[in-house]
């Protein structure tokens, strides 16, 4: 967001960065540049597929400057509290467009995001007794999401592939499917997200087409027709000396192969991928 101009002084938005001191007031400050982000939002998009949403999580960045911002780039947020669920409703994000995800939700966040009306990704079998209880007669929509028996190669954390504190193992889907239901919760679709941070668009490819095979084998066993499908991010930035950035293109090329394998399968189902 931040380019030098001729006499070698960094600019933000255009603006110096010794002239955006003064308007701020001092210094330490954090600036960001809308149009840089608008752009990089429409990079996105240029390459990803058709009818292929998008959607920011919001622990990347709570600002709530920021989050008015993207309300209107984006297809809706992800949140992972209560403080950026209260946050996202307040930026004008709509509720059908809000996800809660994430492990460790306590029960006051699972009856604040029920009564919100969002989509919640249960972490585990526990988790979905406990929102099973909470929601009475309400139709809490909801959505399982998986720990794949894969893990996304070249990311800088995995997310897949062994033991881990997000999802419900995806030998273990088909018993929690089952049990869903014997509830009231009203299934809509799985959230898959092997890994994060990788700048090897090969390594994402191939992920995606794992994912969308464990979704079609899944999808079998599903009480109601899958409607959602969240099937995460991974997206890396080229942060040191030597790292190449991703090649947009190439994914998007993927993803087109991958959801149009979807699309013929579960032709009602929306995909969502959330760029973290």
């Amino acid at each position: 967001a931040a380019v030098p101009s001729a006499h070698g002084c960094l600019r933000i938005g255009g603006v110096p960065l010794p002239d955006v001191a003064v308007r701020v007031g001092g210094t330490p400050f954090y600036a960001y540049d809308a149009a840089a982000i608008a752009d990089r939002v429409a990079l996105l998009r240029r390459h990803l597929p058709a009818g292929l949403g998008l959607h920011y999580a919001v622990k990347a960045n709570p600002m709530p400057a920021l989050l008015r911002h993207l309300a209107g780039l984006v297809d809706g947020f992800d949140v992972a509290s209560r403080g950026e669920l209260d946050r996202a409703l307040t930026a004008g994000v709509a509720p059908g467009h809000l996800t809660f995800t994430g492990p460790g939700k306590d029960d006051a966040e699972l009856a604040a995001a029920a009564a919100a009306g969002v989509l919640i990704n249960v972490e585990s079998a526990g988790e979905m007794a406990r929102l099973a209880s909470l929601a009475g007669n309400r139709p809490v929509r909801v959505g399982l999401r998986i720990n794949p028996d894969f893990e996304l190669k070249a990311s800088g954390m995995h997310m897949g592939g062994g033991a881990r504190q997000f999802g419900i193992d995806a030998e273990r889907v088909p018993e929690a499917l089952d049990a869903l239901a014997r509830t009231e919760l009203a299934f809509e679709g799985f959230h898959v997200f092997a890994g994060s941070q990788c700048l090897d668009a090969g390594a994402l490819c191939e992920t995606m087409e794992k994912t969308t095979d464990l979704i079609l084998r899944l999808a079998e066993r599903t009480p109601a027709p899958v409607r959602r499908l969240n099937i995460g991010g991974g997206f890396g930035i080229p942060y040191f000396p030597g790292e190449t950035p991703l090649d947009l293109a190439a994914v998007g090329a993927g993803l087109a192969v991958q959801t149009a394998r979807l699309a013929a399968v579960l032709p009602d189902a929306q995909v969502r991928r959330i760029t973290w």
